[in-house]
């Protein structure tokens, strides 16, 4: 029992490690050849957003509108990706029931 609190005790301290660097990161999406970039933390959080000027002198508003939104769902998807990557690194090896995800 002692071993099995001492095990939670370090997977915790992992899992907060990991929340800590995921919200430290910054993850770069882009759209357009990279005419659009949006940068995320790892948490979601939106830090950034850069627009080649070249887009901005054509004036075509609902080119950038759309090159934003894929700009961030590509990032999005790439945290979501990260984190569960790294989340399945810290778990790796613990018995947990089929479709269980940490942290609760």
């Amino acid at each position: 029992m002692m071993d099995m609190m001492k095990k939670a005790q370090e997977l915790q301290s992992k899992v907060n490690d990991l929340q800590e660097e995921l919200r430290n990161s910054e993850i770069t999406g882009s759209a357009g050849g990279d005419m659009v970039q949006v940068i995320l933390s790892g948490k979601g959080e939106m830090k950034n957003v850069k627009i080649d000027p070249s887009l901005v002198s054509d004036g075509d508003v609902e080119i950038i509108e759309d090159l934003i939104m894929a700009a961030h769902n590509d990032a999005k998807q790439r945290v979501e990706t990260i984190s569960a990557e790294k989340m399945a690194e810290v778990t790796s090896g613990l018995p947990l029931p089929p479709g269980m995800k940490l942290p609760f």
